[in-house]
């Protein structure tokens, strides 16, 4: 409704679908959804309100709306054995990547300041450190958790430790360039600082890697290119990385001893036992040597959205589905899919490079995080989107854009 009274003019849109998308995990582990996909329905509704509404209209983007249509024409090839639901299974591989389209088009060299940007990135956290509280509350007692080789869903609060590790990532990754860049979050560096703990130990305790190894290294791309834009930089940009990283060890010796060293065998890609696991990516590369093998024998279109999981199923025994959007692309899309990719890659990359190296660091920052999630997460979550369109936006200065009075926090 705000959206529609104020036309979008505050960015409105932005901002309620950067809230959502940081509260998508909770309200699916506290059961508060109408249902499972309802968070991206709203992003959807709301980035495309936005965009009807505003008055200062935006160029549309031509080549997201052919990656779109390009994701509608694999149905045609979609082959679901009966009983299974044709609609549920093309929605479930499709809501995200569609999504994604629209999050660019919305998104897409539209002029935000970095004012703006920290604020979005602050609604969408906000959310994140409600969900860290809340499993904090129902998992008090770390002691009485039995911790092994794998993900433990009890120290994710009862909820798939993927997406709980996924969005703490982000959670971290958003905290880390406050403190980075040398912006309050909550208006006193010390609270800063014990959100930042706070977090990145509930990531850790999951023992999922990939939401943490992701919010790592785009922390990484972020504090090299950010210390490139200018050369009085260094010296501050240094100091709190190095105060990042020694605020890191302490947590990671004491998160070791609660789990009993599992973390370490976890990240060492070991078993309880200690014994080297054959395979790093917990069955994920025999899926993505399934679809990449679906590619070969179906190198023109794929063999059809959502079919990928029956066809493994048959095949190989594996009925799970793709934790890979490039090799799900590949395999259900065909060369359309390697199209699709080339787009993903091409047009932020060409966009971020006309940009000052400030932005780029922001920008690359963006593009990586949403990579390595949709890397072994695919594109369960409405997050990856989001921040994929924040990726193709122009950073600006105040002074080259008018910002309006925005919404109260």
């Amino acid at each position: 409704m705000t959206i529609l009274v104020t036309k979008n003019k505050n960015q409105e849109a932005v901002l309620w679908s950067a809230y959502i998308v940081g509260s998508e995990v909770l309200f699916r582990m506290s059961k508060g959804l109408i249902f499972y996909e309802f968070p991206k329905y709203m992003v959807f509704i709301f980035l495309l309100t936005g965009l009807i509404v505003e008055k200062k209209k935006q160029n549309i983007s031509l080549i997201y709306l052919i990656y779109i249509l390009l994701l509608l024409f694999g149905i045609t090839f979609s082959d679901i054995p009966y009983p299974e639901s044709i609609r549920t299974n093309i929605i479930f591989n499709l809501s995200g990547p569609i999504l994604l389209g629209l999050c660019a088009i919305y998104f897409y060299k539209r002029k935000i300041s970095i004012e703006l940007l920290l604020k979005i990135l602050k609604y969408m956290s906000l959310p994140i450190i409600s969900m860290a509280s809340y499993i904090y509350l129902k998992v008090p007692n770390l002691e009485s958790i039995v911790f092994g080789g794998v993900s433990s869903t009890l120290a994710s609060g009862g909820y798939g430790p993927n997406q709980v590790a996924t969005i703490l990532g982000v959670g971290v990754f958003i905290l880390s360039l406050y403190i980075i860049i040398s912006k309050k979050y909550s208006g006193f560096f010390i609270i800063d600082v014990f959100l930042l703990i706070f977090l990145f130990f509930r990531a850790l305790i999951t023992l999922s890697r990939g939401g943490v190894i992701t919010a790592i290294l785009a922390i990484l791309l972020f504090s090299f290119i950010y210390l490139l834009s200018k050369k009085n930089n260094f010296i501050r940009m240094t100091k709190y990385f190095s105060f990042l990283i020694i605020l890191s060890i302490p947590i990671w010796l004491y998160t070791s001893s609660v789990t009993d060293g599992m973390v370490d065998n976890r990240y060492a890609n070991k078993n309880a036992r200690g014994v080297l696991k054959k395979d790093i990516s917990a069955g994920r590369i025999d899926i993505f040597k399934a679809e990449w093998n679906g590619f070969i024998e179906n190198p023109f279109f794929g063999i059809g959205v959502g079919t990928g999981k029956f066809v493994r199923g048959e095949e190989l025994g594996l009925r799970s589905a793709s934790h890979n959007e490039m090799s799900r692309l590949l395999g259900e899309h065909g060369a359309l899919g390697l199209i699709m990719i080339f787009i993903l890659f091409f047009v932020p990359i060409v966009t971020m490079n006309k940009q000052t190296l400030r932005s780029r660091a922001f920008l690359s920052a963006f593009l990586l995080f949403w990579f390595l999630t949709v890397n072994h997460s695919a594109m369960r979550l409405a997050m990856p989107a989001f921040i994929y369109g924040l990726a193709v936006i122009t950073i600006v200065n105040n002074k080259e854009i008018i910002i309006v009075k925005s919404v109260p926090e």
